[in-house]
């Protein structure tokens, strides 16, 4: 396929995301507190305290009630903050239906609320195969999975993420994955990304976060390999020729890499 023959579906997503950054920045230009490339926010350019977020919020996410259920569980948790944010999940939604995916990978599941939000975006015959070491967090999800009444769409795996992206690549499963999210471990993000490039089929999505690390992959300090390893990822998805890129300064940072 030539480089940047994609399908339809992923060129105008491309297209209005593209939009959407170039209205970050004109609104950069307005609103000098809204700083090009450093969040004055250690989870989003716009502080998470600020009217005009809220305003965001109020103005754009249209939450399923039992998804907002969840989310307001989770935020009264101890670890809470490690959930995605409710916009970028709502993004991601909206990529899933945009390219009509079917099967869907997430590493991380947390309390399962992004897990839950994907399950509702994809078909009744879907398929989420959710990865975590931790099922006492995936536990407080999973009522509210069966109270949605996604629950049949959810294959959870209890055990470590390199051993599931190993077993469906052994069971045939390589290019059969429509989208793919990871927010789990991040010094194992590069292993993460390639099975998943591998999971993937062309015109599919990975969505990686975290890759803005609070503004720590600016000078990664020596001893922060966490830092150190969102940096080598970020410099080496800028230069993969199998993916289109997008990186959004959504949350804690947001890449989308579109597989060519």
């Amino acid at each position: 396929m030539p480089l940047f023959s994609v399908p339809k579906e992923v060129a105008v997503g491309t297209a209005m995301l593209g939009v959407a950054f170039a209205t970050g920045l004109l609104a950069g230009k307005k609103y000098p507190s809204l700083v090009f490339g450093i969040p004055r926010s250690p989870r989003s350019v716009i502080g998470k305290s600020s009217p005009l977020w809220q305003y965001i919020l109020d103005h754009s996410v249209r939450e399923h009630p039992i998804l907002k259920k969840l989310r307001l569980i989770t935020a009264d948790h101890p670890w809470g903050r490690m959930m995605v944010s409710c916009d970028q999940a709502q993004l991601m939604a909206n990529l899933v239906k945009l390219i009509k995916a079917k099967k869907v990978i997430e590493i991380g599941v947390f309390t399962g609320y992004n897990t839950l939000n994907m399950a509702l975006a994809l078909p009744d015959n879907g398929r989420v195969v959710a990865c975590d070491i931790n099922e006492d967090y995936a536990k407080i999800g999973k009522p509210l999975w069966k109270e949605a009444g996604v629950e049949h769409k959810i294959d959870l795996r209890i055990k470590p993420a390199i051993q599931t992206l190993d077993e469906l690549l052994a069971g045939g499963e390589a290019e059969t994955f429509d989208f793919a999210f990871i927010d789990a471990d991040k010094e194992s993000y590069n292993e993460y990304y390639e099975k998943c490039l591998r999971l993937i089929k062309k015109g599919g999505i990975i969505a990686i976060d975290n890759v803005l690390w609070s503004g720590k992959v600016l000078k990664p300090r020596k001893d922060d390999l966490t830092a150190q390893s969102m940096h080598r990822l970020n410099e080496k998805l800028f230069r993969d020729a199998r993916v289109n890129i997008s990186m959004l300064p959504m949350g804690d940072g947001l890449t989308l890499a579109f597989k060519l």
